[in-house]
């Protein structure tokens, strides 16, 4: 089953269980995805978008949220932030589960020996090895989180 099904599945039993916040979020999300849908012309009945253009959408709508939170903290609107965070844990529950830095390290550590060897390594490198990293790690850790173990590991 993919992610796409079993987001529309959820739907239906937070209509059930008569949870607003949730239904509302996955409606959101479902129609985040009708619209890509119809964007890259796929069949918006009986067919479902990959995994891959979920979670990617899962991710915008994460950021957003994150984004909101701050605004409204600026704004104060504590209403409003806890609304977006009550949001951005439902949303976070479909994303894979992010890998920590120390993780991060041992995969960055092979990267930057892979490229010493080709030459010297600066802070140049960082931007494209960032890229290589995180394309390796398929969305399961934060750019930021790479790029900082990266430039911790170039300044030891």
């Amino acid at each position: 089953m993919t992610l796409h099904e079993t987001i529309k599945n959820q739907i239906k039993e937070s209509m059930r269980a008569k949870d607003q916040v949730r239904l509302d979020t996955l409606r959101g999300l479902n129609a985040l995805f009708l619209n890509e849908m119809l964007s890259q012309k796929i069949p918006t009945t009986g067919e479902f978008l990959p995994d891959d253009k979920v979670l990617a959408l899962i991710k915008r709508s994460v950021n957003q949220r994150k984004d909101s939170i701050k605004q409204f903290e600026i704004g104060k609107r504590p209403d409003l932030a806890d609304k977006e965070r009550a949001e951005l844990a439902i949303l976070e529950s479909f994303l894979p589960k992010m890998m920590d830095k120390e993780q991060i390290e041992v995969i960055a550590i092979k990267h930057l020996e892979a490229l010493k060897k080709s030459g010297p390594v600066d802070a140049k490198s960082i931007g494209k090895l960032t890229g290589l990293i995180m394309k390796e790690l398929a969305g399961r850790a934060d750019g930021n989180d790479v790029k900082g173990v990266l430039e911790g590991l170039l300044t030891k």
